[in-house]
């Protein structure tokens, strides 16, 4: 049955489709258009009265991989592990200063349930520091970040460390139900007749494996078959989303032979080479990306392989405290972590478009406009759910139908938008990428000059995210 959403779409008035394709498809020779250096205006602080000032000092990650590489053997604790040993390093706190430690994940390895507490034991921090793990999907590093944000604005403490993590190489592969209940209860079994009993009514169906599904558990829909409809009803097409893609993968590419990737911390795997960078960082051609066919909606589908994000294992660490903190302690921060907002809308029409609800709310709650944010982060998890966000956001039409706005917020401009890559080049570790984008606003507005950064990001459930980033003065 076609979607509200696509049926509305196919069903605008004339002026409503043109306001929706008004965005220019990417061409090849802007790909690598560098961003000119933004210059500091001296803009408003975002400081609050009676609220603490919240800082990054900074934050690592190890290198994001593909998965069934070189981190295939490890657990997601050891990947976890390593990043908060990496940010010991980079940053020099001392393990007992920090207060508590939350790591954000999705995909849980049953025997470390609580990952944040195993991870940082392994890392060495005290056993009197408290962990926990938060799941929320794509934004469960946001949602580690924030909760950090409210245990230090409220006074609780003074120094969180905030990740996450994701090992898609091995992921947890169930028995069926029936076979389950009746090990369960052949567990608890007391005589010879009844074990005998159960094991009478097994079949061979029992054996058959539950394996996991990146697929919503309320449509049963998987979201790359969310992320076609949604190119579709916006009219996005597949050279719209193989050009992006490839702009992608320059850019991060470029940024990797630069150094600007410097949050990336490099990693010994047990037993292998050490790891020193990202390794799904694949520049091709529009020639090539075009021979691939449809991932998920065939044969008429527009996405594919190449304009996806891959599935990744990776895992990321930030150290967050109050600024006052932070300065007594002799650190020079990188960014203030400002106003955020997270937002939910129906997960079967509009899975991804996150960023269009949350966007404007967060820079209302800031007193900003589009025209203030000097750097903009965006989760990319599909080329089409970028490209569909950019021109929901730029529809007068979708905002007053959709939103209860008046008017549109803007898309961002491509000039200041992901400029050293994102998820389709860089990956994407379901619980990690969160603190990546922060640290690649904090990063690029140190390296550009500018003052505000705006991330935002798109989650399973119809959920959204997006937090404003201020640089340090310098």
């Amino acid at each position: 049955m076609t979607s509200i959403l696509t049926y509305t779409f196919k069903n605008l008035p004339s002026t409503s489709k043109w306001a929706l394709q008004s965005l220019r498809p990417l061409s090849c020779s802007s790909q690598l258009r560098a961003a000119p250096a933004a210059q500091n205006k001296s803009k408003k602080t975002l400081a609050k009265p009676n609220i603490r000032n919240i800082v990054v000092v900074d934050g690592v990650r190890i290198p994001f991989l593909q998965s069934g590489t070189s981190y295939k053997d490890l657990m997601p604790h050891d990947l976890a592990r390593a990043a908060l040993s990496g940010l010991l390093h980079r940053t020099n706190v001392p393990k007992d200063v920090v207060d508590y430690i939350i790591f954000g994940t999705v995909i849980q390895e049953v025997k470390t349930s609580n990952v944040a507490r195993e991870a940082a034991l392994g890392a060495g921090f005290s056993d009197r520091t408290p962990a926990h793990t938060v799941t929320m999907a794509c934004i469960s590093a946001n949602q580690a970040m924030t909760t950090g944000i409210g245990l230090i604005a409220s006074g609780q403490y003074d120094v969180v460390v905030a990740g996450g993590v994701e090992l898609m190489s091995d992921v947890p592969i169930r028995h069926s139900r029936k076979m389950r209940k009746m090990m369960l209860e052949l567990n608890k079994a007391k005589t010879l007749g009844q074990r005998l009993s159960l094991i009478s009514k097994f079949r061979l169906n029992f054996l058959s494996p539950e394996l996991p599904a990146v697929a919503e558990f309320s449509t049963s829909e998987t979201m790359g078959h969310s992320a076609d409809r949604l190119a579709a009803a916006f009219a996005v097409s597949r050279l719209d989303q193989d050009e992006y893609a490839l702009r992608s993968h320059s850019l991060a590419k470029k940024a990797q032979d630069e150094g600007l990737l410097s949050d990336v911390v490099p990693f010994k795997v047990p037993g292998k080479d050490t790891v020193t960078k990202d390794n799904g960082i694949r520049p091709s051609s529009l020639e090539q990306m075009a021979k691939l066919r449809p991932a998920f909606i065939k044969p008429y589908g527009t996405v594919t392989a190449a304009n996806s994000s891959f599935l990744t294992d990776g895992a990321s660490a930030m150290l967050i405290m109050a600024e006052e903190k932070a300065l007594a302690m002799g650190y020079k921060p990188k960014a203030y972590l400002r106003d955020f907002v997270y937002v939910s809308q129906d997960p079967k029409d509009q899975l991804l478009l996150g960023p269009t609800y949350a966007t404007p709310k967060v820079l209302e709650k800031a007193g900003l406009t589009m025209n203030d944010i000097d750097a903009f982060e965006f989760h990319e998890a599909f080329s089409g759910q970028i490209l569909a966000n950019f021109k929901a956001m730029d529809s007068d039409w979708f905002a007053q139908n959709y939103m209860g706005r008046k008017t549109k917020v803007g898309s961002p401009p491509l000039e200041k938008f992901n400029n050293w890559g994102g998820s389709l080049s860089l990956g994407h570790p379901f619980g990690a990428t969160g603190c990546r984008l922060v640290m690649a606003a904090a990063n690029r507005l140190r390296k550009e000059g500018g003052q505000y950064g705006l991330v935002a990001a798109c989650a399973a459930g119809g959920q959204g995210h997006a937090m404003i980033v201020e640089a340090y003065p310098k």
